[in-house]
């Protein structure tokens, strides 16, 4: 297995080398600044380190890697337009730098540029990877419209905020580490292993992302804290506040931003009365406990379950 930073540099050279057409500009200039942004990488690693770990070369799934890293990004992009949102990994959005039809049809295109990737020396497997490939981005598009949904209501459930960022966010880790094992040419029940790792793994992600939105430092996290709060973001905080807070105080906030730090001190007092930080942690724990469950039933060389348990170990406690 290779160390994390070779998988990024392996997958940095990829986009680097991708033959994006030079005109229209104003559609693929778009694309190569999204791709410039950055981020952390971690859906294509996860494709390589995959089929790596099931015994292929890692080059083997690098154009499904980017295909999953192109479609992330899409989503982004897309995600951008519908908050209306300036900035993203430190940059003006696509829309906010040239305009929200090129925001659109970019998106658009990388959409269909991730498809075209991922067939790319599929071989024997195109099938299955597109089937893979579409069910998740039917999933991701499922998640949204619940976020969407939730954004006018008070009531929404833990239990439905859960499947919420299982669509939303998690399934496309899962078919990261799907499409690597498929890649390798693994059975179904190794595919579905990984996948599965990649769920849990990626619920884990987003739960600690919504505590480090609210208690997170901001010179590390990369963004001002309590944005979440001030949005009236139905995390699962604030569906717990809601739920238990019998004086009222959150529910009470919702939509008043007439002050916004001392909402946000509010918020957060609430939180921390409820012992939410703690049980917030308490389950980040047991779905990376999950996810390494599901190495146990994959068999896999002890470095490459070293890898994978060592990844999901440091998604627990990232600041960033």
């Amino acid at each position: 297995m290779k160390e994390f930073d070779e998988y990024i540099a392996m997958v940095n050279q990829a986009i680097a080398t991708l033959k994006l057409p030079a005109q229209p500009a104003g559609l693929y200039d778009p694309i190569r600044y999204t791709l410039d942004c950055g981020g952390k990488r971690l859906r294509p690693v996860l494709t390589l380190a995959a089929c790596q770990a099931m015994g292929k070369d890692p080059m083997t799934a690098i154009h499904q890697a980017i295909a999953i890293e192109m479609f992330h990004n899409f989503t982004l992009l897309h995600d951008d337009v519908m908050d209306n949102a300036d900035v993203r990994r430190g940059r003006p959005t696509v829309h906010k730098r040239w305009n929200m039809e090129t925001a659109i049809l970019s998106g658009d295109a990388m959409l269909t540029t991730s498809t075209m990737l991922l067939s790319i020396k599929a071989g024997e497997h195109l099938a299955s990877a597109l089937d893979l490939f579409n069910g998740t981005a039917m999933n991701i598009y499922e998640g949204q419209q619940y976020d969407m949904d939730f954004e006018k209501r008070l009531d929404v459930t833990v239990e439905e905020y859960m499947e919420m960022i299982r669509l939303k966010t998690s399934v496309l880790l899962g078919c990261a580490c799907g499409m690597g094992a498929l890649m390798a040419g693994s059975d179904f029940d190794s595919q579905l292993q990984f996948f599965n790792y990649g769920v849990n793994l990626g619920l884990a992600f987003q739960l600690q992302d919504d505590y480090l939105d609210t208690y997170g430092n901001p010179e590390t996290f990369g963004k001002a804290i309590g944005g979440d709060i001030l949005n009236d973001k139905k995390t699962w905080l604030l569906i717990m506040a809601l739920r238990e807070d019998e004086s009222g105080t959150v529910k009470n906030l919702i939509g008043n931003n007439d002050n916004p730090d001392e909402k946000i001190r509010k918020v957060r007092e609430i939180y921390d009365s409820l012992g939410l930080p703690d049980r917030i942690h308490e389950l980040i724990r047991a779905y990376i406990d999950s996810a390494i469950s599901c190495l146990d039933q994959l068999n896999i060389m002890p470095e490459a379950r070293e890898f994978f348990i060592d990844l999901a170990l440091k998604s627990a406690t990232r600041n960033k």
